[in-house]
């Protein structure tokens, strides 16, 4: 959070959790599509799979918010560590002539910074809803960062990879 105070509601906290799973979804769907276009199809699954990840995570949270009123907060109103979305910062690489390499480290650069976000909702956190919420989201987002370092690494030394996530 770039104020340094902690989200106030579990309103708040769900309006920033959908706009942030919103992008990651959409930005893992162009680098599935700039893989899968350049012919790599392995790691364009890989995206493929982390977009449906995503969107699964935006509707849960979407789910979480039931009956409460979720703000409809325009961009310049979202609290971010950077003035925009942590996950959607890396959003440049969905080009068609990017290599996989460097699509994974986008990626997990993305998924870090998501990883960290929801790190710092939590350790701010004084609401328990939010505590739970964000205990939860962090936990998808390490999974996410694992899978990619897997991915990295295999990559480097030449072996085949499948999706563990």
């Amino acid at each position: 959070m770039n104020d340094g105070a902690p989200m106030e509601t579990v309103e708040e906290f769900l309006a920033h959790a959908i706009q942030l799973e919103r992008e990651a979804a959409d930005r893992f769907a162009h680098l599935a599509d700039a893989m899968e276009g350049g012919g790599n199809a392995e790691v364009g699954k890989l995206f493929r799979q982390l977009s449906h990840y995503s969107r699964l995570h935006l509707a849960d949270a979407r789910e979480r918010s039931g009956f409460r009123d979720i703000p409809e907060l325009k961009s310049g109103e979202f609290v971010w560590p950077d003035d925009e979305s942590p996950e959607s910062a890396a959003i440049w690489a969905a080009d068609p002539l990017i290599g996989p390499d460097e699509a994974l480290e986008t990626a997990l650069a993305a998924e870090m910074a998501g990883l960290n976000y929801y790190s710092d909702v939590l350790a701010r956190a004084t609401d328990p809803e939010i505590i739970a919420f964000a205990r939860e989201f962090v936990d998808e987002e390490k999974a996410h960062v694992t899978e990619l370092k897997r991915w990295i690494a295999a990559r480097a030394q030449g072996k085949t990879v499948t999706l563990n996530i």
